[in-house]
């Protein structure tokens, strides 16, 4: 994949965050979708794709054979050991989606974005670093820790 979009002129850190967004797809499919084809048979697989689209940009899709729930962004606690996957592809996309097709396969598409071509596509990911951080300790109300060593003393 890497060599194949270098050679076709796409950036490297645009490279590195198409790399992230297709693990995530992949987890998702492998975590929440079906198999396409016949899984009984030993046809079970998902499909993974990227293509530069005409305006330059580059989309990467995942298709499986559907899950019992449509792909949504969760709102994970800070302990989950997951639900992270489409808030960490949301801040590194320049949009995403879902498609269906009559047989039940279901298609994630991103178009991953592109530094050179929008100038705020760091400054996106710096926020999102900023909104998935943990609070202090200090700004949770009700939690301090003074009263816990008193009490316990």
């Amino acid at each position: 994949m890497r060599e194949q979009l270098r050679g076709g002129g796409v950036a490297e850190p645009v490279i590195d965050d198409a790399v992230l967004v297709l693990s995530e797809l992949l987890s998702n499919a492998c975590k929440h979708g079906r198999p396409l084809g016949d899984a009984l048979a030993g046809d079970g697989d998902v499909r993974a794709a990227w293509r530069v689209d005409p305006a330059g940009r580059l989309v990467v899709e995942v298709t499986d054979g559907g899950g019992p729930t449509r792909p949504t962004p969760a709102t994970p606690s800070v302990t989950a050991h997951g639900g992270r996957g489409l808030n960490i592809i949301t801040a590194l996309a320049d949009d995403w989606g879902v498609r269906d097709d009559a047989r039940g396969e279901v298609t994630v598409w991103v178009v991953v974005h592109d530094d050179v071509h929008d100038p705020d596509a760091g400054h996106r990911r710096d926020d999102f670093a900023t909104r998935i951080s943990a609070p202090a300790v200090s700004e949770i109300p009700g939690l301090d820790f003074a009263d816990v060593v008193d009490e316990a003393g």
